[in-house]
């Protein structure tokens, strides 16, 4: 089975546009409208995020997203309800990302399956080491044809990172900084050594940057060391406003047109 991910990066090699949101936010049932949105807007990637109780890498917006996500009732199961039809209309890469403990309380084997028969491309699951990755959850993942994607942050030793690269099937995740997630609004030269660093390392796989890209100038900013950057944090600001869903998405869609 084609996957999408990689069909994406083979057509566009630079200035890839991911945009994260919370499943379930700003209300439950918004999921498939933000993500036709987002494909309509010119995102080339989605990241759908499965809230958590404890969320511990993201930063007060997400986190407080996913507070209202979990009291709207949003879960796995009804995420997967909720995408059920999505790829009659949607054919940009789908993510969903969220941390292990909700996933394991699902069962991997049937997260995997249920991932692979609604049209879902990857996974991003930040608290899943790669040892148990890779001796545990991996023929579930290629079974269902699923990349399974990795973190790094300015503190992975190279050792490491050669090895996330050798078994990543998608692309790697470069977390831009320490922090949390929207904790930095912006990519300052701290990143930028570390960008370069990475850059010179000649990984084979394909690089996305997250943490701090908040509108035009941190997103190029961030493309000239990878292949496109992730913004979360300043979407779901941008999708808590008024007037409407399709008028919020746009409005912030349009100032990386």
């Amino acid at each position: 089975m084609e996957n999408r991910i990689i069909s994406l990066f083979q057509r566009k090699d630079k200035n890839i546009l991911s945009v994260y949101f919370t499943a379930g936010y700003p209300n439950l049932n918004d999921t498939q409208a933000i993500i036709s949105q987002l494909e309509l807007n010119g995102a080339d990637l989605i990241e759908i995020g499965m809230p958590f109780s404890d969320p511990v890498a993201d930063g007060l917006v997400i986190q407080q997203s996913s507070e209202i996500a979990l009291k709207n009732g949003m879960t796995i199961h009804l995420l997967f309800q909720q995408l059920k039809e999505i790829r009659k209309s949607v054919s940009i890469p789908l993510i969903l990302m969220g941390y292990l403990n909700p996933v394991m309380q699902y069962g991997i084997e049937n997260f995997c399956k249920q991932c692979s028969e609604t049209g879902i491309d990857g996974t991003i699951i930040p608290d899943l080491p790669l040892e148990i990755y890779e001796a545990e959850y991996k023929v579930y993942f290629e079974k269902n044809s699923l990349s399974n994607i990795f973190l790094i942050t300015p503190q992975t030793p190279e050792e490491r990172i050669r090895k996330i690269d050798a078994c990543s099937k998608g692309f790697i995740y470069m977390v831009s900084s320490s922090s949390t997630t929207g904790a930095k609004e912006s990519v300052g030269n701290e990143q930028i050594i570390y960008f370069e660093r990475i850059q010179k390392m000649e990984l084979n796989s394909k690089r996305l940057i997250g943490f701090g890209i908040s509108d035009m100038a941190s997103f190029e900013r961030a493309s000239n060391y990878a292949n496109g950057a992730i913004i979360g944090s300043a979407f779901i600001t941008a999708l808590s406003g008024e007037p409407s869903l399709e008028r919020n998405v746009l409005t912030f869609m349009q100032k990386f047109q």
